[in-house]
């Protein structure tokens, strides 16, 4: 797994309620969460996006790790 995709899917584990892009961004500087998200879901991880909306009317995804619901992982 590289840097970059390890240190999103700690980041995901550090926030059971979910992150989203500007979390990323604050906390390990990452641009491009969703590319991350998209290959820990390819090593098998569950992730669940939810879509919401801002104050402003902007949609936003906050993605959420379902580690109990790991796919062909051992824990």
């Amino acid at each position: 797994m590289k840097p970059a995709t390890r240190a999103t899917l700690d980041l995901l584990r550090r926030h059971p309620e979910g992150v989203t892009a500007l979390t990323a961004l604050d906390e390990i500087g990452s641009f491009r969460l969703g590319a991350r998200v998209f290959e820990i879901k390819q090593d098998g991880w569950e992730v669940e996006t939810r879509w919401e909306t801002t104050t402003s009317g902007k949609r936003i995804a906050r993605y959420v790790l379902h580690e109990t619901e790991q796919l062909g992982l051992a824990l």
